[in-house]
């Protein structure tokens, strides 16, 4: 009852716009930077070498998405590939992501597609992999046949699948041609029932079978959750089929479960950390702190203090 409550509160505040301004003026001060790292790149790249002396590997994002400004997707490419020139000018251990929303998609295929060309050359030069983010249904169909275009021209792009989605495991067998570099997740946006499992363990199943089918497949497995038993999960078919260490990594979000974090670093597992910066932080922020309770409490503690 009490997770619920905050979840709403923490769902209200994103949309009022008094408060906002407040959390906007105040929010370095209630810990925004414990899950964002700035809003410059400077400050990501800060970030990101931070985590590199500690063993992480990082992957960068940049905040936003939906743009319908055509001027604005142009500015948004050149960020991305500023960000791709920060990795190589610090020899940062960094990936980016990317979302095609941000690069207009939604204007159309055509103009995401050349901006997502243009970043790919980048990265390419200066030697850095590049995911792009699976946004909601409506923009999947869209998203997967960019990607598959892609992959047979550029062996540094990857994409996501979301095992919440009744006809993953098809697309994770269609892909299974390119020999896909696929970040899993279990899926985080609200779908319909008629494309998307409701019930947890329904989820929790179907995401314990693309881990199995990518890793027995013999392609690069990037396991992104938060959940402690799908991480053991994972660990034990490793385990069982001896697959590599290198074969496979963990990925979690920026300030989110760090104890756990630094424990499979000691176990010698690969873990990387989902960096995401911008001035579009707000949303973001009152995502994860909708969450998960724990996320929130120091937060209010701070609003009380003000």
């Amino acid at each position: 009852m009490f997770e619920r409550l905050l979840s709403n509160f923490f769902h209200y505040v994103s949309a009022n716009k008094t408060l906002e301004r407040f959390f906007r003026k105040h929010g370095k001060a209630l810990g925004a930077s414990r899950f964002v790292a700035g809003e410059r790149i400077e400050e990501a790249a800060t970030v990101v070498k931070e985590l590199n002396d500690r063993g992480f590997s990082a992957t960068v994002a940049y905040l936003g998405e939906f743009v319908a400004d055509e001027e604005e997707v142009h500015k948004r490419a050149d960020v991305y590939i500023q960000v791709v020139r920060a990795i190589e000018k610090h020899k940062l251990n960094s990936q980016i992501s990317i979302k095609l929303t941000s690069l207009g998609l939604d204007i159309s295929t055509e103009l995401a597609q050349r901006n997502v060309h243009r970043i790919l050359e980048a990265a390419g030069e200066a030697g850095v992999f590049v995911t792009i983010d699976m946004e909601d249904y409506s923009r999947y169909e869209k998203t997967l046949s960019l990607f598959e275009m892609l992959r047979k021209e550029y062996d540094w792009v990857g994409t996501v699948l979301q095992a919440y989605l009744h006809r993953t495991v098809d697309d994770l067998n269609e892909l299974n041609r390119l020999n896909p570099h696929l970040r899993l997740v279990k899926g985080a946006y609200k779908e319909s029932p008629r494309v998307a499992f409701r019930e947890k363990s329904a989820v929790d199943e179907q995401f314990r079978r693309i881990i199995k089918l990518q890793m027995l497949n013999g392609h690069f497995a990037a396991v992104a959750t938060h959940d402690g038993k799908m991480i053991e999960y994972t660990k034990e078919l490793a385990r069982e089929y001896r697959i590599p260490k290198d074969k496979f990594e963990f990925q979690m979000l920026y300030g989110i479960n760090r104890q756990l974090q630094h424990e499979l670093l000691r176990e010698g597992y690969h873990m990387r950390i989902y960096v995401p910066f911008g001035e579009d932080w707000f949303g973001y922020f009152m995502r994860r702190l909708a969450e998960r309770s724990a996320n929130a409490a120091f937060v209010l503690k701070g609003i009380f203090r003000k």
